[in-house]
């Protein structure tokens, strides 16, 4: 056989294979480590708390208040020994009350790109998620979003600032 009949022949053998693997692609929709199609980390609650429907039924807002923010160190996602008591203590009171939640806001501070602090403020809510789920608390009432650099606590530009801006704050409604 000569150069064109080899050419033809995988030219043709490529396009074959692209017609059936693209006939082959899944239509189950994308689902998050949790095996939900529920991008934000957690169910969708149902019941009377009022509900953004700008925001994918999550809550509108939660006391910020009742509980103090979860810090963490530079460029991590882990939640430290140090910081535990804290996840702890709202693991306790949603064991206590059932007909509450939580939003799970992930913050980082100025430094990176929008799009990085954006996922690790994800990846510092899911964080938060895991631990307080592993304490028992029912992953239906823990919603996450995260707000990356968008909402510092601090509006400085150095350390002190940056600190306080790496943190997990709690929603409860």
């Amino acid at each position: 056989m000569n150069k064109k009949v080899y050419k033809f022949l995988f030219f043709a053998v490529l396009a074959a294979s692209v017609t059936v693997l693209s006939g082959c692609r899944s239509k189950k929709p994308s689902t998050d480590m949790y095996g939900s199609d529920n991008l934000y980390g957690g169910d969708i609650i149902d019941g009377d708390i009022q509900l953004n429907p700008d925001n994918m039924g999550l809550p509108m807002d939660g006391d910020r208040s009742m509980f103090a923010p979860v810090m963490f160190a530079y460029d991590s996602s882990q939640v430290n020994p140090e910081e535990a008591g804290k996840v702890e203590a709202v693991a306790k009171y949603l064991n206590k009350n059932k007909s509450g939640g939580v939003i799970v806001e992930g913050h980082g501070d100025e430094r990176g790109s929008r799009e990085y602090n954006l996922a690790l403020g994800e990846r510092r809510a899911l964080s938060v998620r895991d631990y307080l789920i592993s304490l028992g608390v029912d992953p239906s009432v823990i919603q996450t979003k995260s707000l990356g650099e968008e909402m510092p606590a601090d509006m400085g530009h150095d350390e002190g600032a940056w600190r306080q801006n790496r943190r997990g704050v709690f929603a409860i409604y």
